[in-house]
């Protein structure tokens, strides 16, 4: 996250090789199959050296047969603007991984106005860009496992969410009497409440949601899904991925990420 060690390590031939064989003899010692690399707020003038880099680390990774993965924000142009997104070139780093990981999600986020963390028409937008550059069978989607917590009125600035699983979002639904929505467009439940005489906004996912974008894996013949992140329980999502609706198997397996 910090852009500064990012143009230091790009720049720097020798720092890259130590840097890299430090990552292959942990990836060995420790039995992973392979390394994600999620480098963010990217300079421009870092783009192709970045994506350089994520190559050099391939090579070196392949040889021994472990894989490189970089994670990238969610970008819909070439010349979208932003400091997640302009130091980020979705078809050079394509060419020099063996998969990209769409961070699609944080729409709705802490200090944001209540939305959905991933509304479908938004990752839709991401996903018909990426496929434009990248080889849909190095894509993975991201997907989130959490939701947020708003009270209201929404004040920017000052007003900040609460981050809550999946399943504890639909538990204070339950103890409070909320009524779940679904916004058709967003693809993404919803619900208000009252506690300590303060209104509250929760937009999170459910099973609905989940498969939704999962759909979209199937629709643009992705490599598969990955969860942001794993720490929460979700009994639901398991139970509806090993639905034959969903698949019982995804590109992950396929591609050995």
């Amino acid at each position: 996250f910090n852009n500064q060690l990012v143009k230091v390590l790009v720049e720097n031939e020798m720092l890259q090789d130590k840097v890299t064989d430090e990552l292959l003899a942990a990836v060995s010692d420790r039995g992973y199959a392979g390394v994600n690399i999620d480098f963010e707020y990217v300079l421009p003038e870092s783009r192709v050296r970045y994506a350089e880099f994520i190559g050099k680390l391939r090579t070196k990774m392949n040889r021994n047969g472990y894989r490189v993965s970089v994670a990238v924000a969610p970008k819909i142009s070439d010349s979208q603007k932003g400091l997640l997104v302009e130091g980020i070139d979705y078809a050079l780093l394509g060419e020099n991984a063996d998969a990209v990981f769409l961070m699609t999600y944080e729409w709705g986020y802490t200090y944001g106005p209540p939305m959905a963390v991933a509304p479908l028409d938004k990752v839709r937008e991401v996903v018909e860009y990426a496929v434009s550059r990248i080889p849909a069978g190095k894509l993975i989607l991201g997907i989130p496992n959490y939701g947020y917590d708003w009270p209201l009125p929404y004040e920017k600035g000052i007003t900040r969410a609460r981050t809550v699983g999946n399943a504890e979002a639909a538990g204070i639904a339950a103890e409070n009497g909320a009524v779940i929505e679904y916004a058709r467009m967003s693809q993404a439940p919803w619900f208000t409440y009252k506690k300590s005489g303060i209104e509250h906004v929760v937009w999170f996912e459910d099973p609905r949601s989940v498969e939704a974008k999962w759909n979209l894996v199937k629709e643009y013949e992705l490599a598969g899904a990955w969860y942001w992140n794993l720490m929460r329980i979700f009994r639901a999502n398991w139970l509806m991925m090993g639905s034959e609706q969903t698949g019982e198997k995804d590109g992950l397996e396929k591609q050995g990420i």
